[in-house]
């Protein structure tokens, strides 16, 4: 067994989607090579940047926020991968149908990958990114209602191509009464269809009255 990061490093280079670039900015407050006995930095950020959940505040006034999720929350023990390319910018039918093959219905989260995260420097990544259809929601939590929570390597689960839509996915997936949150912009490159996750691990930083957070997320692979 081996440990896995599935979470980006956040810095300056981060993309944020539609291509923002005034939502994250790090600068030293003090710093030692100016004379000062210590460094300090200050972050300044939106806190959908990089890897990072979203959770039904995001679109929900009444929404669940991290206070309501205890530690057991974010570990899972059977996660479910799916490595392919979408045939078009909103995923739809072609996940269904590679779902609708999967007989065990006892998974906790679902990981996709697009392959889109190999480019995450270009352009393309936040401007073309792929996006989930509402239908996904309908169809995993009638199929597969033990899962928790959706991750995947496009930066946002609402294509750029398609926003509209992927304001009512946003609104299906974090609807308070059955959720499944959406775990954004995940780094899937150490991983493809005959990779064996056994757990994943979602750490969230905990910051109160907040409508989605920065994550650090591992996986163990192997049994």
């Amino acid at each position: 067994m081996k440990k896995i990061w599935l979470s980006h490093i956040i810095d300056t280079k981060t993309p944020l989607y539609g291509g923002r670039t005034e939502n994250f900015s790090i600068y030293k407050t003090s710093s030692i090579n100016e004379g000062k006995i210590a460094n300090d930095t200050r972050i300044e950020s939106t806190v959908h940047v990089s890897t990072h959940i979203d959770l039904p505040y995001h679109f929900h006034k009444n929404g669940q926020t991290v206070e309501d999720y205890d530690i057991d929350f974010w570990f899972f023990s059977k996660p479910l991968v799916i490595d392919f390319k979408p045939k078009n910018y909103i995923i739809e039918d072609d996940l269904i149908g590679i779902l609708d093959k999967i007989e065990d219905e006892g998974y906790d989260i679902l990981i996709v990958k697009t392959g889109i995260c190999h480019f995450r420097e270009e352009r393309k990544f936040w401007e073309y990114n792929y996006g989930f259809s509402p239908k996904i929601y309908d169809y995993l939590v009638n199929k597969f209602n033990s899962i928790r929570v959706i991750g995947f390597d496009s930066i946002s689960i609402s294509s750029w191509q398609g926003r509209d839509l992927g304001k009512i996915s946003h609104k299906a997936f974090l609807n308070p009464e059955n959720p499944i949150l959406i775990l954004e912009d995940m780094d899937l490159r150490s991983i493809d269809k005959d990779t064996k996750l056994s757990e994943i691990t979602i750490m969230p930083i905990r910051i109160a009255d907040c409508d989605g957070l920065p994550c650090s997320v591992y996986g163990v692979v192997g049994e």
